[in-house]
């Protein structure tokens, strides 16, 4: 599977024309899957969608990533060992300051049907705030990551950390310029941000 393969499609199933493209952003959702409605409103907001089935077509898709934006002799600021760990066999070089890149690489703790964001905290952030980051992210995330709500995925992070509940828990929302960007308190008043989300199905 390439790059741009599936694209906006949750892989298995078929968003119809009148569901993503005849409802108005601020109609009430449609009785769909989480996967499905997530797809629909992180378009919306700008993002760009790639699923994979494989690890291998993760890592195309890095590359594919790095070659459309330029960026064969950018660092990657992240902040997570795991990841980087996971990926070092990936033609990336990272660096952990932040000064001295371009892009963020990172995981999230959830990815949020209701409004196509993405749930993150100290685990990926530490205490930096989101206009902190640079301007372009990539997110590794997984399926089983989606649900249905912010308040599910407090709950599921709450549930998991116990008494050592991570800080600093917002969200990533915008991805383009909107006249309503600023609005959005969970935001914290953050810039938009070009974001890529390499989404693995592991359910």
């Amino acid at each position: 599977m390439g790059l741009l393969d599936i694209l906006f499609g949750g892989g298995k199933k078929k968003i119809s024309k009148e569901t993503a493209e005849t409802r108005g952003q601020h109609m009430p959702d449609l009785n769909l899957p989480v996967d499905e409605k997530f797809t629909i409103h992180f378009k919306q907001n700008g993002g760009k969608f790639i699923y994979c089935t494989a690890m291998d077509e993760i890592s195309l898709a890095i590359k594919n990533i790095v070659a459309e934006n330029n960026w064969q002799e950018e660092a990657f600021f992240a902040m997570d060992n795991r990841l980087t760990k996971k990926f070092e066999k990936e033609n990336i070089v990272f660096t952990d300051k932040v000064k001295n890149s371009q892009v963020f690489f990172t995981t999230c703790e959830h990815l949020i049907g209701q409004n196509g964001s993405i749930l993150v905290c100290s685990n990926q952030l530490h205490e930096r705030k989101v206009n902190e980051l640079p301007s372009n992210v990539v997110v590794f995330a997984t399926t089983s990551q989606l649900v249905e709500s912010i308040g599910e995925g407090l709950k599921t992070i709450k549930k998991k950390y116990g008494p050592q509940i991570p800080t600093n828990i917002t969200t990533l929302k915008h991805f383009k310029a909107t006249e309503e960007n600023s609005d959005d308190f969970l935001t914290y008043g953050s810039s938009t941000k070009n974001l890529y989300l390499l989404l693995l199905e592991d359910l």
